[in-house]
C-alpha cells in the first residue's frame, strides 16, 4: 500500500451524488483520486465489503476503472465486481448492487453529455439499495472532498477488463462479470417475453431501437435479437464507442434523426425507441408520433395490470414536480396516491424503499419501477412493447385511447443552455423576490392563482428539501415551472416547463406549443429573459 499526499479541492457541489466535468479535468493529477478517496472516507462501510464498478464506455472509462481498483484495494474493499470491458449501464449497475449484496457502486458516466477526449466524464456513488446517494451521504462526500489530505493506493499488477473471471489485487478479489446477462434475466421476469417476441417477429409490426453508440447496444442485442428474435436490422448505432460516434447520446427529437426517419417511413404499426449514454433514459415514438415522456409514464400506469412486474397492482406512483400531471389523473382513477417530488431519482428511491410506490418517472425521459433504484431506459421500451402486444393496438391508437379516457395534458420544456452562471443566478434571485406579489396578478392576460418556491418533505425519513424550482399556477389550470439544471459542465442551463390539461378531445391539437401559447407568453412577460440573460429563444424545445 502507498499513501499519496494531495490537497483539498471543491470537487463536488453539495447535494449531488456525483462529479461531472470535462475529461481534461479528470485527467489532472490527483483529481479523480481525490474524489474517489472522498467517497471511501465518507462511506466507511465500503471497507471489507463488495463494490460494483462500471460505466457507459465513454473516453477515459478504462483508465479510470484501473485507478479505482487500486484505490478500492488501498481502502480495504474485499471484492470488486466489474462489468466486462468496464461496461455497465446505470440500470444494470443498480440491479447488480442489489442482486449481489454490494455495499455500493461507482458508476462512470456523464449521462447524456457528449464523450470523447474533449467531451465529458463523470463518477457517481450509488448506495447499498442501488440508488443514487442520499442528500446526507452526498453532503458527507462533499465535505470529505474539501478536506482531503491524502489518498491510499494498492500496488500490484493490472487485470484484464475484457476477460470474464477472477483475479486479485493486494488481497482484494476482482471479478469481471457479464453484466448484460444478469440484466436480461431480470427483464425476462418483468415482462411477457413470449408475447413480445411474437410481436417483434410478426410481419405487420416494425421496431427500431437507437443505442446512439452508447451503453445499451449490447443489452439491446441480447434482449431484442437473441432472446426475443427480432432482426439485427432493428438496431441502430448499436456498437458502443468512446466518443459515441461523434454524436450526442441524448434521446430526444434533436439528436435521433436516423431513428425518426426509419419510424416515420414505416406504417402505423411501428415503434421506435432510443436510450442515452448510460442507458437510464428513454424516448419512444410511433410513426409520425412523439410520445411525450409525461404521457408515457401515465400510459404505463394505466396499463400496469398487463405487465408482469407491475401485475400485482400499483401501490402508488410518483413524478418529479416539473413533470405534467397526466399520471396524477390515472392515480386518482385507480384510487392510489401520487407523490410529487423534487427532480432527482434519490427521492423516488426513498418512496420505493418505503413501499409507498412501485412506479415513477420524470419529464426528462426517465421512467422506472420497483425492480431497481434507477430510471431504466430499456425497461420503459419493453413496457411499450408488452402493452402493444397485449392490447393489439398501434402506438397511435393506445395514445388516443388514453387521451379520450383521461384528457390530454399538453406539455413542453424549453432549455436555455450555456448561460452565464452569475446572470442565471441573479435571474432566479429576482424571480424569487417577486413571488409574493404575483398571486392575484395577471401576466399577458392570464390570472396567476399561486406562485411559490417548491419544497418537499420526504414522507419516509422526514428529510426536508427546499429551493427545488419556482412553480406558477394560473387560474385556467395551466402551470409554468422554472429551475436551473445541474447536468451540464459548462455554464448554467435554465429549464422552463409548461403544461395544461384539456378534457375535451375536440379541443386537442397536434402542436403543444400552440396549445400552450398563452402560458408561454405569460411566463415570458414575467421572466424577461432577453434583458436578464441575453436570450430570446430556447436552444432546445422538447
Amino acid at each position: 500500500m502507498i499513501t499519496v499526499s494531495s490537497s483539498p479541492y471543491p470537487g463536488q457541489r453539495p447535494g449531488t451524488s456525483g462529479l461531472r466535468q470535462r475529461v481534461s479535468v479528470f485527467q489532472q493529477p490527483h483529481y479523480l483520486e481525490n474524489f474517489v478517496q472522498a467517497i471511501f472516507n465518507a462511506v466507511p462501510s465500503l471497507a471489507g465489503a463488495t463494490l460494483v464498478v462500471g460505466g457507459d464506455g465513454r473516453y477515459h472509462n478504462r483508465a479510470a476503472i484501473a485507478r479505482i481498483a487500486e484505490l478500492a484495494a488501498g481502502n480495504g474493499v474485499a471484492r470488486l465486481l466489474v462489468g466486462r470491458g468496464g461496461l455497465l449501464s446505470t440500470p444494470a449497475a443498480s440491479a447488480l448492487i442489489r442482486q449481489r449484496g454490494a455495499a455500493g457502486g461507482l458508476i462512470l458516466s456523464a449521462s447524456h453529455n457528449p464523450g470523447g477526449p474533449h467531451g465529458d466524464f463523470g463518477i457517481k456513488f450509488n448506495g447499498a439499495n442501488g440508488a443514487p446517494a442520499s442528500e446526507q451521504t452526498s453532503a458527507a462526500i462533499y465535505a470529505a472532498s474539501t478536506a482531503i489530505s491524502h489518498y491510499q493506493l494498492a500496488e500490484g499488477e493490472g487485470f484484464d477488463l475484457d476477460q470474464i473471471g477472477s483475479s486479485e489485487l493486494a488481497g482484494m478479489q476482482i471479478e469481471v462479470i457479464d453484466g448484460v446477462a444478469d440484466y436480461a434475466d431480470l427483464m425476462a421476469r418483468q415482462f411477457d417475453f413470449a408475447a413480445i417476441g411474437e410481436l417483434l417477429r410478426s410481419a405487420t409490426f416494425e421496431f427500431y431501437f437507437d443505442a446512439m453508440h452508447a451503453i445499451t447496444g449490447p443489452y439491446a442485442e441480447e434482449i431484442f435479437c437473441r432472446r426475443l428474435g427480432a432482426s439485427r436490422s432493428c438496431l441502430l448505432n448499436a456498437t458502443p464507442r468512446e466518443d459515441f460516434g461523434g454524436g450526442h447520446p441524448d434521446p430526444n427529437l434533436a439528436h435521433a434523426g436516423e431513428l425518426l426517419a426509419a419510424v416515420n417511413g414505416a406504417g402505423e404499426w411501428a415503434l421506435g425507441a432510443a436510450s442515452d449514454g448510460d442507458g437510464d433514459r428513454n424516448m419512444v415514438v410511433g410513426s409520425g408520433l412523439f410520445i411525450n415522456p409525461c404521457d408515457s409514464l401515465a400510459i404505463i400506469a394505466a396499463n400496469a395490470p398487463l405487465l408482469a412486474g407491475l401485475g400485482g397492482g400499483l401501490r402508488g406512483v410518483a413524478r418529479s414536480m416539473p413533470t405534467s400531471r397526466a399520471v396524477d389523473r390515472v392515480a386518482a382513477a385507480q384510487g392510489i396516491r401520487c407523490y410529487e417530488t423534487p427532480t432527482g431519482w434519490k427521492f423516488f428511491a426513498t418512496l420505493l424503499d418505503g413501499g409507498h410506490i412501485n412506479l415513477c418517472g420524470e419529464e426528462s425521459f426517465g421512467t422506472g419501477a420497483d425492480h431497481l433504484r434507477e430510471k431504466d431506459g430499456l425497461w420503459a421500451v419493453l413496457c411499450w412493447l408488452n402493452i402493444i402486444a397485449a392490447r393489439q393496438l398501434s402506438p397511435q391508437a393506445i395514445v388516443e385511447h388514453h387521451w379520450a379516457t383521461y384528457g390530454r395534458d399538453f406539455f413542453t420544456r424549453h432549455d436555455y443552455e450555456g448561460l452565464d452562471s452569475d446572470a442565471a443566478a441573479a435571474l432566479l434571485k429576482r424571480l424569487e423576490g417577486s413571488l409574493a406579489e404575483l398571486a392575484g396578478s395577471r401576466l399577458a392576460g392570464l390570472a396567476v392563482e399561486s406562485a411559490e418556491q417548491f419544497s418537499y418533505t420526504d414522507p419516509v425519513d422526514g428529510a426536508r428539501s427546499s429551493g427545488q424550482g419556482i412553480r406558477l399556477c394560473f387560474a385556467d389550470g395551466s402551470r409554468a415551472v422554472v429551475r436551473l439544471s445541474g447536468t451540464g459542465t459548462s455554464g448554467a442551463t435554465l429549464r422552463l416547463y409548461f403544461d395544461r390539461h384539456e378534457s375535451d378531445p375536440a379541443r386537442h391539437c397536434d402542436d403543444p406549443q400552440r396549445a400552450l401559447a398563452a402560458v408561454i407568453a405569460a411566463s415570458a412577460e414575467w421572466l424577461q429573459l432577453e434583458r436578464s440573460v441575453g436570450r430570446s429563444q430556447p436552444d432546445v424545445v422538447t
